[in-house]
């Protein structure tokens, strides 16, 4: 079940929330002990985030050979399928609905490993997703093009250990190309990642499972 809430209070650790219907049946019939809380921003999207999502619109029809207004009511309905959210307009939904949906399309192009126009990287909006992805496709975070992985944080095995041994849940790491991870070692991880504007993600049990890292 899905329904909407207003945050009554927070504290730093606890936080109060009152619902805008009624949820009696379902908390008294099921078994529910956890709730998915998602944060919405009543702005309205931006037009940097419209052409975001239309570009990416535009690269998909032309990988797959629709028309870009199929792909648009197709990836729509995908999303929408998959969030839980009702219809949206490109032009009038929320910045929160536009981050997640162009995260969506993303997400589609890395999956598929559509051609696109513009390097992956301009046209996220929420980049830690897209970092994320990145690692979950192993697809370089900057050029797109198939990625090994980069240990961040000057991470080191132990003494006769190599890196496929060592635990690797919770290290921060990036999914880069040959090319791009022999840069980062040459010019240091700090100035690689001032100048790409790029960062480490932690990895959880998924992204090590993706990636075939021990845990």
């Amino acid at each position: 079940m899905i329904t909407t809430a207003k945050i009554v209070d927070y504290d730093g650790e606890c936080l109060t929330i009152r619902p805008d219907g009624h949820i009696d049946t379902e908390l008294l019939h099921k078994s529910v002990d956890k709730v998915e809380i998602r944060l919405v921003d009543g702005r309205t999207i931006t037009a940097e985030q419209r052409k975001k999502a239309y570009a990416l619109i535009n690269d998909i029809a032309k990988w797959s050979g629709h028309l870009p207004e199929e792909i648009k009511a197709y990836s729509k309905a995908g999303y929408c399928a998959e969030s839980g959210e009702e219809d949206f307009s490109l032009g009038s939904c929320t910045v929160t609905t536009a981050r997640e949906y162009i995260s969506y399309l993303i997400e589609f192009c890395l999956r598929n490993e559509v051609p696109c126009m513009d390097l992956m990287l301009n046209r996220a909006d929420d980049i830690d997703r897209y970092l994320y992805l990145c690692l979950k496709y192993k697809r370089c975070a900057i050029c797109g093009k198939p990625a090994d992985f980069h240990h961040c944080d000057g991470f080191r095995p132990g003494m006769g250990m190599d890196r496929g041994e060592a635990p690797s849940l919770g290290i921060m790491g990036m999914a880069l190309c040959r090319s791009h991870h022999g840069e980062c070692h040459m010019i240091g991880e700090q100035t690689f990642e001032s100048k790409y504007h790029v960062y480490g993600t932690k990895l959880d049990e998924h992204l090590c499972d993706c990636l075939k890292l021990k845990k």
